[in-house]
């Protein structure tokens, strides 16, 4: 997980999660990209942003694909258009997906920040001898 204490006891790693910090569940809301954007981008995944688009994989909702409305990061969920239950009394609610369990379809790259992500990410050694494979198997 990253974080300060290291520990294979699943209550210390619950504990950690509910009082890990903002920047730090920002990395676990995390989800991992579609093929063509992973051999665009040289990524494997990327934090769920509001406007991505995403396609759901696993669970009552798989197939559908939607944007992402809104990131609750202290709960781990994402809200995505079209994911919706009514309620008893008649009112219909937008319900929280996992971001794991999704799969980023389109990214939102009107942040500048993102875009200098995305950069530096496909220029590590690691990403250009990936490249470099990916050329040598197509050859």
């Amino acid at each position: 997980m990253g974080f300060d204490d290291q520990s294979s006891k699943p209550r210390k790693q619950r504990l950690l999660l509910h009082k890990a910090p903002h920047h730090r569940i920002h990395r676990l809301v995390a989800a991992p990209l579609s093929q063509e954007l992973r051999n665009l981008y040289k990524t494997r995944s990327l934090p769920v942003r509001k406007g991505d688009t995403v396609l759901i994989v696993r669970g009552d909702f798989k197939g559908i694909s939607g944007r992402v409305l809104k990131v609750e990061r202290k709960k781990r969920r994402i809200e995505i258009e079209g994911v919706t239950r009514e309620r008893a009394d008649g009112r219909v609610v937008r319900l929280g997906i996992h971001p794991s369990k999704t799969v980023i379809t389109k990214l939102n790259l009107d942040d500048k920040w993102r875009m200098k992500i995305l950069e530096r990410r496909a220029t590590t050694p690691k990403a250009e001898g990936e490249a470099e494979k990916a050329l040598e198997v197509k050859v």
